[in-house]
């Protein structure tokens, strides 16, 4: 049994890696400003830590704004690391996304690649989970690419996967052994971008038409055909859109 800590344990993904993980047997700890630890100022970190083995990064900057989202990553993941090794972690386990080594012009995936450059020269042993975009994200892509009532997304390629089959993957990633090296996970089933948005607001019986336009960004940038799909070689989950959608209402 190993003493894992997951920053970022209150949230979507990271309350189902704390659960899947003590379902396991694991002492899992959810950490987060909520608990008393903060990784941006370091408030609580060293007591967080005290005793773990794993140590589970699934946080997520609260602003998408350039400058903020790269100050987010880039000082909690440094603060991170320090108090890692002053307490022994032996594996650093990061969620990151499908992408972010592919040329791009996204500011947030740019902040994730300095993320995964510091972990990957902390000399932590680490392991990186790349995944594809959640289910759980098409009303914000949504709301995002809507201008005057409708929504203008490219045609550009997704493989996007639920939010359940991306806490298992990263579950069992922290339950073993560090990879120090780099893994991508995916949904079963590829979709243009404006595809994807398209079916999931239709079930959902959201009026707003979704057009094809590959001028238009996405979070902000221009993205190429194949940027967002995950390489050969990536583990493949089972789950559909089809299957998610009735099981997943909007939150209202």
């Amino acid at each position: 049994m190993a003493r894992i800590v997951v920053i970022g344990g209150t949230g979507l993904i990271g309350s189902k890696v704390v659960e899947k993980l003590i379902a396991h047997g694991h002492d899992a700890v959810p950490a987060a400003p909520s608990t008393g630890v903060n990784t941006i100022t370091g408030e609580g970190l060293s007591g967080a830590l005290a005793g773990a083995d794993v140590v589970v990064d699934v946080s997520n900057s609260p602003s998408f704004e350039q400058q903020a989202v790269l100050d987010f990553f880039t000082t909690s993941t440094t603060n991170l690391l320090t108090a890692e090794k002053a307490a022994g972690v032996t594996h650093h386990v990061a969620l990151t996304i499908v992408g972010t080594n592919r040329p791009q012009q996204i500011s947030y995936f740019a902040a994730k690649v300095a993320q995964e450059l510091l972990i990957r020269e902390s000399g932590v042993p680490y392991s990186l989970v790349h995944a594809t975009q959640f289910f759980e994200f098409i009303g914000s892509i949504a709301d995002i690419s809507t201008v005057n009532g409708m929504v203008r997304l490219p045609g550009a390629l997704i493989q996007p996967m639920a939010a359940e089959d991306v806490a298992t993957a990263v579950a069992r990633v922290a339950a073993g052994a560090p990879l120090n090296t780099d893994i991508e996970v995916a949904g079963p089933e590829q979709f243009g971008l404006d595809e994807f948005i398209r079916r999931g607001l239709t079930f959902r019986g959201d009026a707003r038409e979704v057009v094809r336009d590959d001028e238009a960004p996405y979070y902000g940038a221009l993205i190429e055909e194949r940027t967002l799909i995950p390489v050969d070689g990536a583990e493949i989950f089972s789950t559909t859109l089809a299957e998610w959608l009735p099981a997943n209402p909007p939150r209202r």
